[in-house]
């Protein structure tokens, strides 16, 4: 039986494990971020399109608005731009709970786990939030006239583009925890009405507004998404190891 002290030992190596990957992650994720901030303006720019076809005009209120707002869309991109090496880090990390021969998938969880993220924050910037922004705006109207800032708007743009970049990796999340044997398909399936309970709460959070129409938006690829990991842990998940074989009875 393991005594305290083994346990305490325990738990502080997982701690500093920890502690050095997500320093890792980190050293990553300012690598990314000094790659893109030279093309920041051209981004806020291309991000300023959508209201800009609609014959609005971006304002900012502050002297280094502008500025700040280029920086973080330029830390933004750094996350983007680190997925894989942060994601790397990830698997680092889980990789000693998993069994040999499921070590092999680093690659894939990697490769996958990226395309996830970054497909995520382009469905949020090329279908979501044109049809929120257009939804938004629609109660314009005569002596009600929007005046947008820069850090606002683009603010609720990053918002939505790193929440869904999130969230579209769930189906990834559902199959490790599967193949590590704490969740399973049936499980899922169980409980799913308790999981689109907890996508509109989770939209209600990560959504920049509060209105429904926005939270809808979240939620409805959210419940899809969870389907797309049962579907995974089903094919992908540790099977339950075969029952023991009975002992011979002994004759007398």
């Amino acid at each position: 039986m393991a005594n305290a002290g083994d346990t305490k030992m325990a738990f502080m190596e997982h701690l500093g494990e920890l502690r050095v990957r997500i320093v890792r992650a980190l050293y990553a994720l300012l690598a990314g971020a000094a790659i893109a901030l030279p093309f920041s303006q051209w981004v806020v720019d291309w991000l300023a399109r959508p209201l800009t076809k609609l014959k609005y005009t971006l304002v900012f209120t502050a002297p280094a608005e502008a500025l700040w707002v280029q920086l973080k869309v330029g830390l933004i991109l750094g996350i983007f731009l680190a997925a894989p090496a942060i994601l790397w880090q990830v698997w680092a990390f889980i990789a000693p709970g998993l069994h040999s021969h499921e070590k092999k998938y680093a690659v894939p969880f990697v490769v996958i786990g990226s395309l996830l993220f970054v497909g995520g924050g382009a469905f949020s910037l090329f279908v979501v939030t044109p049809f929120a922004i257009q939804f938004l705006l629609s109660y314009a109207r005569p002596g009600l006239v929007p005046m947008i800032t820069l850090q606002n708007y683009v603010d609720f743009l990053l918002k939505f583009t790193v929440a869904f970049g999130a969230v579209f990796e769930l189906p990834l999340a559902l199959t490790i925890l599967a193949r590590l044997g704490v969740v399973n398909a049936r499980m899922l399936a169980k409980n799913r009405k308790y999981a689109v309970l907890g996508a509109f709460v989770a939209a209600a959070l990560l959504t920049p507004t509060p209105d429904a129409f926005n939270q809808a938006l979240m939620a409805g690829p959210l419940v899809l998404l969870y389907e797309v990991g049962i579907v995974c842990a089903r094919i992908f998940g540790r099977k339950p190891a075969p029952a023991p074989a009975p002992a011979p009875s002994e004759s007398a």
